[in-house]
C-alpha cells in the first residue's frame, strides 16, 4: 500500500471514529429524560401508595402518602393512612426530619429511614438522579429482548441514600427499566424494577418494585396513583413551622 493510500485510510478511520463519537448519546440529557418519566417536571404533588408483600406474594401491609416534590431538592411527605396520620417527613437538601403528632421537636433522620417494608424516605423523597449523581454509559445491552442502555450512577455526596446505582433504561425513550441500588459499603441493598404506563410510548412510571437484597428478600411496591403540579407555601418547608402547625390542610 502506497503512502497516499495509507493517508486516505487514516483520514477515513479518523472520520469514522469522529462520526461514531458524535452519535454517542449525551448521558446527562438521557438521565434528565429518565427523571422526567419518573417524577415529572417542576413542583409536583404525588399521591403514593406503598404495599409490602409476604414471600408467598400475599399482601402484608399497605399505606398511602402524599409527597410534595419541590425545587432545590426539597420534599414534604404527609402520611395519609390512619395508622400514621399526622406524621410528616421533610427533606431540605441533605437534611431530613421526622415530625410526629404531639411533639414540637423535629427529629433528625437519614434518607435510609424506613417508611414501610423496604421503601425508605430516600426512595420517595430524593427523586432527582440527574442532579445528585454523575452518570456514565457502560454499554448497550438487551433487557428482556428490548434494546437498553446500561448506566453507572455515582453519588455526588456521601449523604445520598445510595452511593452507587447500576441503571438500565430504554434506548429509545430512556424510560427506567431496572436498577441495582448500592449503599456506602458497596453492598447491594435493593433491586428495583419499574412499570411504565404505556409499553410502546411511555409517558410516566406508575410503579416501582423493590426487592430487598440484604435481609428479608421480600418485595415492596410503590405505586404513583396521581401526579399534578403543586407549589406549597414556603413555610411548609421549615421544620419548626411544621412542628408548631400539625395541621396543614
Amino acid at each position: 500500500m502506497n503512502l497516499l493510500s495509507l493517508l486516505s485510510l487514516s483520514c477515513l478511520l479518523s472520520m469514522t471514529t469522529a462520526q461514531a463519537a458524535s452519535q454517542l448519546p449525551d448521558v446527562s440529557q438521557m438521565l434528565k429524560a429518565t427523571d422526567q418519566l419518573r417524577v415529572g417536571g417542576g413542583n409536583m404533588q404525588v399521591e403514593t401508595e406503598i404495599t409490602t408483600f409476604q414471600r408467598d406474594g400475599s399482601v402484608e401491609k399497605e399505606r398511602k402518602y402524599r409527597v410534595y416534590s419541590q425545587a432545590q431538592r426539597q420534599s414534604l411527605v404527609l402520611m395519609q393512612s390512619p395508622a400514621e396520620k399526622g406524621q410528616k417527613v421533610l427533606m431540605s437538601g441533605d437534611d431530613f426530619w421526622m415530625l410526629l403528632p404531639g411533639s414540637q421537636r423535629p427529629m433528625r433522620i437519614t434518607p435510609m429511614q424506613k417508611l414501610l417494608g423496604d421503601a425508605s424516605v430516600g426512595d420517595i423523597a430524593t427523586m432527582n438522579w440527574a442532579e445528585d449523581y454523575q452518570a456514565s454509559l457502560v454499554a448497550e445491552e438487551k433487557c428482556d429482548d428490548k434494546a437498553c442502555l446500561h448506566l453507572r450512577l455515582d453519588a455526588s455526596r456521601k449523604s445520598l441514600a445510595y452511593q452507587h446505582i447500576e441503571l438500565w433504561i430504554g434506548k429509545k425513550f430512556y424510560e427506567p427499566l431496572k436498577a441495582d441500588l448500592y449503599v456506602q459499603s458497596e453492598k447491594l441493598a435493593k433491586q428495583a424494577r419499574f412499570v411504565m404506563d404505556k409499553a410502546q410510548a411511555p409517558t410516566a412510571v406508575v410503579e416501582m418494585l423493590l426487592a430487598d437484597q440484604l435481609s428479608n428478600h421480600k418485595e415492596t411496591r410503590i405505586r404513583y396513583l396521581q401526579r399534578q403540579p403543586k407549589t406549597v407555601p414556603e413555610q411548609w418547608l421549615n421544620p419548626m413551622f411544621l412542628a408548631k402547625n400539625p395541621t396543614l390542610e
